[in-house]
């Protein structure tokens, strides 16, 4: 990069350093600035000792700032002039020494490489400081400032050019007027003009070719950019996409790629321009051996190259196909309607409203045996326009488009693979024609595989394809990726599953509770990180409980009921029963946490501590509530008014301190409501309290911590899945008789105020009072079954 285009980008604090050199008249910052290519390319140093140097230099800065002020006449820069004007004048004065300004510009030079020292090494202590996370920024950063030197270097060849403009203008002016006087001059003289001619010419050839060496690297400079744009910065955009369309919370806005795109765009018209003044030059001024006619068809073919495949890839989808009420993006179900958003990256306001776009499915569909094909129905075609995008970004947004089954020729080819409707891969493409100041090039974009369902059912599976695609394959147009479905490493797939939660409640998964579901998926391990996840284990085995139901079923449940507790991280969650005796035994009673059940799908339960008669530590669990009893009753007023019958009959609410030590009404106070009967969001009709009780009893264990089988979670693991069985083993006193089991029911109980004999005339015998509850047909039953055929426990209850 030029040292001047350096010095223009440095922060501030040098920018002034700048400003305080400048800041006399030995040589101006505007003589600095509109010559500084010329400048920095010429031997001050040797000039500096070499009086004809210095004066051959001398002569050709006033040249210069005679074009420059040329230059500011015909854009009618008044102050300007002025300006040039004044500094030609001063630098008369060095028309005896011209050594004397080498020295004073190769001093000046100097000072500036000093100030650029400075900042760099400024820039490596900071350097030192940045965290590993800043390096994208910093690499932003890095081709900002190449950018800002493509515009410069795209001036200065602008500059160029008219300096060639003029120099062949001045030739010709010469050449046309010796012409006219060719009559009149004696031969000696004619032969001087005829070798001041062709030392002109000479001149001219010279500059010309140092215009297309010029070119030449500024293509360099270009091609370079476009290579970090396309094979870099694209790419890694791409696949930000793709994991932001599973749930990761990466930065996928196009307005930074837009205005590099546009940007290097710009440059490459700006260069065909220059080509073409110079085809005009040549047109109206050529010779034997002409540079140009011999160099520019190869750059004008280089330069229609690089911008051909900068416009080809700057046409994307920036906003992927999605149904409005799916569960994720690229799961389209056949006649539902989905929106879709393909832009323009490169941003030619002169093209607005005038590029079509149109839709097409399955261009290059695999001859696979059942493979549908699908025709796209509604609106196909919408213009690309700048209305549509609060960034004014040129987008074709599609709100409107259908799907429908071609209903023949879907079963035949020539593979005899076959894959599930929720395994086949799809892909949408979108078409258009960018013309331009004599360019048309073709573009098309496409999005990433589509997953198409006929029903509802189908939606949940079809999203683990979905993630399963996103988060491994780099190929965005392998259609055929489940046909051979590679596996994936833990670190991937925990980083994933996280970002479900993420998505859906803003909190992901902790350490621990990846390291819980790792535990469930490979066993006890001392490190996970090479381990591998196939994709029938996450998908297909043990249907239809597979793994990922059962973690969706989680997640629903979570996102429908308790994402506020989840997000304030008062849900443990994910841990396993061996895990949570070692977490709870060692505190004190009434100490509870909440996890997710791990054999009922979409369930949450709670354990406490409590001690047995020696004073020794007794897990309890209850049985888990699923969403029938969460849409009944909120968890957290479940918690709050949750109580346990002792062998008196006496209430207790054995929840105390959440894990580790925080007071229960400290942790949920702020989602309690105090509202109570025809006030209450969630009870109609007379005022009640619903809440859920136990026996005493029915949590009886025969040992402090004696079995997973006792905390009332189901006793056979599902293919595996279930880590709860497997950790019986660990524990020696495990029950012989599953009569000595109980599995306890919660009852979700009404009362009114009333005598105390009342209660315990109702707690002996429930029976009694059947008559008045049959009375109130609107209150539902809210009993919890039991697991696996074991009968159901009785529940008391208690009015309050």
């Amino acid at each position: 990069m030029a040292q001047w285009e350096k010095l223009r980008q440095l922060p501030a604090v040098y920018g002034q350093q700048l400003h305080e050199l400048y800041d006399r008249d030995a040589l101006p910052m505007d003589v600095r600035h509109y010559l500084s290519a010329w400048i920095e390319k010429q031997e001050w140093q040797r000039a500096a000792r070499d009086h004809d140097l210095a004066m051959v230099l001398f002569q050709v800065l006033l040249e210069n700032l005679d074009i420059q002020h040329s230059r500011f006449v015909q854009e009618e820069s008044f102050l300007l002039q002025h300006n040039i004007r004044r500094y030609k004048q001063n630098f008369q004065r060095y028309l005896d020494d011209p050594c004397a300004l080498a020295s004073t510009i190769l001093w000046f030079l100097e000072k500036e490489k000093e100030i650029l020292r400075s900042a760099d090494l400024a820039e490596q202590v900071q350097f030192l400081r940045v965290e590993q996370e800043a390096m994208e920024t910093s690499s932003q950063q890095d081709l900002e400032r190449k950018m800002a030197g493509l515009k410069n270097e795209v001036q200065c060849m602008e500059h160029t050019m008219l300096c060639l403009e003029e120099q062949q203008d001045e030739f010709d002016f010469k050449y046309q007027t010796h012409k006219m006087e060719a009559a009149v001059v004696d031969e000696a003289e004619k032969q001087e003009k005829i070798k001041l001619f062709q030392l002109l010419i000479n001149r001219l050839n010279d500059c010309r070719k140092s215009t297309l060496a010029d070119l030449n690297k500024l293509l360099d400079k270009i091609e370079e950019l476009n290579d970090m744009l396309v094979k870099k910065e694209l790419v890694e955009w791409q696949r930000r996409q793709q994991k932001a369309c599973i749930g990761a919370p990466d930065n996928v806005c196009l307005d930074q790629l837009e205005n590099w795109f546009t940007c290097v765009a710009v440059c490459l018209f700006q260069v065909r321009e220059f080509l073409s003044k110079l085809e005009e030059l040549v047109g109206k001024l050529s010779y034997a051996n002409d540079p140009v006619k011999a160099q520019k068809p190869a750059l004008q073919s280089r330069t229609d190259t690089l911008l051909e495949d900068l416009l080809k890839s700057s046409f994307v989808v920036e906003t992927q196909p999605s149904m409005p009420q799916g569960k994720g993006p690229l799961v389209l179900r056949t006649n539902v309607q989905f929106s879709v958003k393909t832009r323009l990256l490169v941003k030619v306001p002169e093209l607005n409203h005038s590029m079509k776009v149109n839709v097409s499915m399955d261009r290059e569909a695999p001859q696979m045996k059942g493979y549908r094909r699908f025709n796209v129905l509604g609106s196909k075609t919408k213009a690309l326009n700048m209305a549509e995008s609060q960034s004014g970004g040129m987008v074709a947004d599609f709100r409107h488009l259908t799907l429908k089954e071609q209903k023949s020729g879907g079963g035949k080819g020539v593979s005899d693979i076959s894959l599930s409707v929720t395994e086949e891969l799809h892909l949408i493409y979108f078409d258009t024609v960018f013309e331009f100041k004599g360019l048309s090039v073709e573009l098309q974009a496409c999005s990433l595989p589509v997953i198409i369902i006929s029903n509802s059912s189908q939606q949940q599976s079809a999203w683990a394809s979905v993630l399963w695609f996103n988060m491994i394959s780099l190929d965005t147009k392998d259609v055929m990726f489940f046909a051979n479905c590679p596996a994936a490493t833990w670190p991937q797939f925990g980083e994933m599953l996280s970002w479900q939660f993420l998505s859906a409640t803003k909190r992901g998964l902790n350490d621990a509770q990846l390291e819980m579901i790792a535990h469930r998926l490979f066993g006890k391990k001392q490190d996970y990180g090479t381990c591998k996840v196939a994709w029938s284990k996450f998908s297909k085995e043990n249907p239809p409980d597979t793994f990922w139901v059962w973690f969706d079923g989680i997640l629903v449940m979570v996102k429908t009921y308790l994402e506020n507790l989840w997000r304030d991280g008062h849900i443990m969650g994910f841990v396993n029963k061996s895990k949570e005796k070692s977490l709870l035994k060692k505190k004190q009673r009434g100490t509870f946490l909440l996890r997710f059940s791990e054999s009922v799908i979409g369930a949450i339960t709670f354990s406490w501590v409590d001690t047995t008669i020696t004073g020794e530590p007794d897990i309890k669990t209850v049985q888990p509530f699923t969403k029938v009893d969460l849409s009944q009753i909120p968890f957290h007023e479940i918690i709050r008014n949750f109580q346990i019958l002792e062998a008196e009959n006496i209430p207790e609410n054995p929840l105390v301190y959440l894990y580790p030590n925080t007071p229960k009404d400290e942790a949920f106070g702020k989602y309690y409501t105090e509202k109570t009967g025809s006030d209450s969001p969630y009870i109609k009709y007379i005022k009640t309290k619903l809440m859920f009780v136990s026996k005493e009893n029915t949590l009886e264990a025969k040992s402090p911590m004696p079995s997973d089988m006792a905390q009332g979670e189901a006793l056979e693991p599902i293919n595996g899945l279930c880590e709860e069985a497997a950790e019986q083993n660990e524990d020696p006193q495990t029950l012989t008789s599953p009569l000595e089991m109980y599995h306890p029911d919660p009852m979700l109980s009404s009362s009114v105020a009333g005598p105390e004999e009342d209660l315990l005339m109702y707690l002996n015998n429930p029976n009694l009072f059947a008559d008045i509850m049959q009375e109130e047909p609107a209150l539902p039953d809210y009993s919890l079954q039991a697991f696996h055929g074991l009968p159901v426990q009785s529940c008391g209850s208690i009015f309050q």
